[in-house]
């Protein structure tokens, strides 16, 4: 591929690498969220809570990702009608979250369990209850040890986010594989390759400045 075709191509390998970076980011953000109640639930006194949570992590840890995508997008459909999601970004951004959900649960229960049992202990004989001490106390304690972490499941997140191109979906490597398709050329790779190199590079420089500036393991 020449210089010019590339530079012809390089603003629609921009936006790809736009959308890969918006669906990533936010699929952590509720995949966190959901984590987070999933975590919890794993370290609750209630034993149908804490299988229920269990089971959740276990199936999405336990199948493939591109399965996932597969079953919300093809399958969900096929079973009824009404579970049909309104468009790729939809289907794409659930199954990214549901999965990445799966992992920040176990991540951040591993966190929640790293603080000493005594911090517990001394906000039960504060009078706090056990909500009180975990919100309070414990959860926010936690975070600093979430950095690296949470900054390795983002990056993976980021490159699996290229199984989306099996919907359709506009990003980086669905673009990629229609420029190659289009000028029948494999040469197109190597630069999509490097914007998914400078992306990931980018993350992991950002939670690297997190980590020194925050965490606890220093």
């Amino acid at each position: 591929m020449s210089w010019e075709k590339f530079m012809t191509y390089l603003p629609s390998l921009l936006e790809g690498s736009v959308n890969t970076i918006l669906l990533t980011i936010v699929s952590v953000m509720f995949g966190a969220v959901l984590g987070l109640f999933l975590a919890l639930g794993r370290l609750s006194k209630n034993k149908a809570v804490d299988r229920v949570c269990w089971f959740y992590i276990w199936v999405f840890r336990g199948t493939p990702l591109l399965m996932q995508l597969y079953f919300i997008y093809y399958g969900l459909p096929k079973i009824s009608e009404s579970l049909t999601l309104p468009g790729q970004w939809p289907s794409a951004l659930l199954a990214l979250s549901l999965n990445s959900a799966a992992y920040l649960a176990e991540i951040i229960r591993a966190a929640i369990q790293s603080i000493d049992k005594g911090q517990m202990e001394a906000a039960k004989a504060l009078g706090m209850s056990y909500k009180q001490a975990m919100t309070r106390i414990i959860i926010p304690q936690s975070y600093r040890r979430l950095i690296p972490p949470v900054g390795n499941e983002l990056i993976a997140l980021l490159k699996d986010s290229s199984l989306v191109s099996i919907m359709g979906m506009i990003e980086l490597m669905k673009i990629t594989q229609g420029i190659a398709s289009r000028e029948s050329s494999a040469a197109i790779y190597i630069p999509a390759a490097a914007l998914y190199l400078v992306m990931t590079t980018l993350f992991t420089y950002i939670f690297e400045k997190l980590e020194k500036k925050y965490s606890v393991y220093e």
